[in-house]
């Protein structure tokens, strides 16, 4: 089957977004970038646990340890205020990893990427025994080597420690600027960030809409998702066994989610529903909100065990319309009430083939229609919710 956007997501007739009113103040502040290392260090920089990784090469990132060193321009970083002394990062992640990695005097090897986001998602960080295992990173030498008969940079082959003190000096005191964004209006979201974030980076890399999510929303709730789509169960039904690199899989949770405790507030268009969810669920999901989610997704892969993924496939992919709406019919009482879902039962074929037929009319016009999305809701408790 083709990996694109279909294979993963139904609901192509998603309209554009269109931008509200905001109260917003934008504050530049040049940070050297001892200050800066200080902010990542301590966690007032939030850098990113479930992004895409670090794609930078050595000598890109030399090219920029280069340039702060002479004191050659750079672009502004971007950060969103979420609080007092907490930032986001919202448009610079690869240089400021860079000057990290530079400082720590590690580089992380190509091959070892994914593994050490996986390392960064669970620590919230690098220990220094990660740091000096030579088998995910490797010594951060500047690379600038001599190219059409050049005579090679005076910087090529050093690194953080055997800089010339004068050049040292330079790099720790240099000032970038930093763009300090903050929402004043409206106070109950944050639904500007994500405008900003989609408008503003530059990686190099177009972010899709949950990249940009994993960025902004990260908490209790978020760390459950990124641990529920490892299960093989999961994986199973959505019929690939690797994760996605895009986060694609995180979504389908997500909106899955979405529906079972925030489908009252739904309307078009989804990503923009998603986006609100993703804060509300940061803002008010406590430990045991998030251990009850964890429980009800233990019990619906425990309900599903032995049934065929060909169940949830309709058009031939996998229908996140029927996984939503089977996760709302049967444990909406028991998220409502917060009751004990071991005690809801596995579902038999039949009723998972009844529940697509249900939903096939209501998706062939239009997955993401708010008359739709929850008609569809209403079909699943009718079939399937627990007597």
């Amino acid at each position: 089957m083709a990996d694109d956007d279909k294979t993963w997501m139904d609901g192509s007739e998603e309209p554009e977004i269109q931008i509200t009113e905001y109260d917003i103040t934008s504050t530049p502040n040049d940070f050297n970038v001892l200050t800066i290392n200080s902010f990542l260090d301590k966690g007032a920089i939030v850098l990113p646990r479930y992004q895409r990784s670090f794609t930078w090469d050595k000598a890109r990132a030399s090219k920029l340890i280069e340039s702060l060193i002479l004191g050659l321009p750079v672009p502004q970083l971007f950060l969103y205020e979420e609080g007092r002394n907490k930032f986001a990062i919202l448009d610079g992640q690869q240089r400021l990893l860079s000057i990290y990695f530079f400082t720590k005097r590690r580089f992380p090897k190509k091959s070892q990427r994914t593994v050490l986001r996986d390392i960064f998602a669970k620590e919230g960080g690098f220990a220094p025994k990660v740091l000096q295992d030579d088998d995910l990173f490797e010594a951060f030498n500047i690379y600038l080597p001599a190219k059409g008969g050049e005579e090679k940079s005076q910087l090529h082959g050093l690194n953080y420690e055997t800089l010339q003190d004068n050049h040292r000096s330079a790099f720790d005191l240099r000032p970038l600027r930093c763009v300090i964004i903050k929402q004043n209006e409206p106070k109950d979201d944050n639904s500007s960030v994500y405008e900003i974030f989609d408008r503003l980076n530059t990686g190099g890399v177009n972010l899709n809409p949950q990249e940009i999510r994993a960025n902004l929303y990260i908490s209790g709730f978020y760390e459950f998702l990124y641990e529920a789509n490892k299960d093989k169960r999961w994986r199973h039904i959505l019929g690939k066994a690797d994760r996605d690199e895009k986060l694609r899989d995180i979504e389908l949770l997500l909106r899955a989610f979405a529906m079972l405790c925030y489908s009252a507030q739904y309307s078009p268009s989804m990503t923009r529903f998603l986006n609100r969810f993703s804060n509300y669920a940061k803002k008010n999901f406590d430990a045991d909100t998030v251990s009850h989610l964890k429980a009800i997704f233990e019990s619906l892969m425990a309900a599903l065990d032995g049934l065929e993924p060909g169940l949830f496939r309709l058009s031939d992919r996998f229908s996140i319309a029927i996984f939503e709406a089977l996760l709302v019919g049967r444990y909406q009482k028991c998220f409502d009430k917060k009751s004990d879902p071991k005690e809801i039962g596995a579902v038999a074929a039949d009723d998972l083939k009844k529940l697509a037929d249900g939903l096939r009319e209501k998706v062939q016009e239009g997955t993401t229609k708010k008359d739709n999305v929850l008609k569809r809701l209403e079909v699943a408790k009718e079939l399937l919710e627990p007597k």
